[in-house]
């Protein structure tokens, strides 16, 4: 059995969850305990604090684990990243009060920061020749500047709204972060073979992530234009219909052009467009 570790509650724990259900594993409902067993495929699931999944997955505890990749950067593991997973993207950022002008890194020297990532946040201000006081606290950063705690505090950053709130304003974006699954090279083929199973229905899921199937009907005269039309995955898909001066035409789209497209299509010719979404999609 695989045993894959996820944050136990917060901005993770119901993305990790949903992907989990998307990629066919059944959990039980009710009451959750700190380890729970799938219905339906030899994976269970440990429930940690997102900040104990690095250190547990390198010591054992668990096999694999599902968080933020600015864990995985601040703890610093000896576990590597398995695949992106594409949800809770957030960012590191350094902030100082709205009201102070911001000349550049410089201003930091010397200047007291607060933050929960101390680790990332030293490695940065070293790189860059910059010598600052580290203030560590283990939650509501954004207030440090405000009670005088602070000059400025270094931490995530997702809308930003938050910071406004706190009359603070980013000036420097330091590393990107979204979840990750992690693991070690550790596995037994057992669970390697699990493993890759998991990591199969996981890019399954995300392949149909932002995609719509698109069927159109077009006249067989208009064709070459509408297949001009669409980028699709590879070649469309045409069938012929009933009246052979017609046929059917399949294909995927990228939601994020779908309105520029289908506009497209239907000044090509195309007509009865039905879009439908794609819940798994294997490539």
């Amino acid at each position: 059995m695989l045993r894959i570790a996820i944050q136990s509650k917060g901005r993770l724990y119901e993305e990790s969850m949903a992907l989990l259900e998307e990629a066919g594993i059944k959990l039980p409902g009710g009451k959750r305990t700190l380890l729970v067993s799938a219905r339906n495929f030899p994976v269970e699931v440990l429930f940690l604090r997102d900040d104990d999944i690095p250190e547990s997955v390198a010591s054992g505890v668990a096999d694999v684990g599902i968080v933020g990749l600015n864990e995985v950067l601040e703890k610093r593991c000896p576990v590597g990243v398995l695949k992106k997973l594409g949800f809770g993207r957030c960012r590191l950022s350094l902030a100082i009060p709205q009201d102070v002008d911001y000349p550049g890194l410089g201003w930091f020297s010397g200047r007291k920061i607060a933050t929960s990532y101390p680790g990332i946040l030293s490695d940065f201000l070293h790189r860059n020749g910059i010598e600052a006081d580290i203030h560590v606290i283990a939650g509501s950063v954004e207030i440090a500047p405000g009670i005088r705690l602070a000059d400025a505090i270094f931490d995530i950053v997702s809308s930003g709204s938050t910071l406004v709130s706190n009359r603070l304003k980013e000036v420097e974006q330091v590393v990107e972060s979204e979840a990750v699954l992690i693991g070690t090279d550790s596995l037994s083929d057992e669970k390697q073979e699990i493993l890759d199973e998991l990591l199969f229905r996981f890019e399954s899921v995300q392949a149909a992530d932002g995609k719509k199937y698109i069927l159109m009907n077009v006249p067989q005269t208009r064709l070459a234009d509408v297949l001009a039309v669409l980028p699709g995955i590879k070649s469309p898909t045409v069938m012929p219909l009933a009246d052979p001066s017609w046929c059917s035409v399949h294909t995927v789209l990228d939601e994020k052009r779908f309105w520029e497209i289908i506009n497209r299509l239907k000044g090509a010719g195309a007509e009865g467009i039905v879009v439908l979404d794609i819940e798994k999609m294997i490539l």
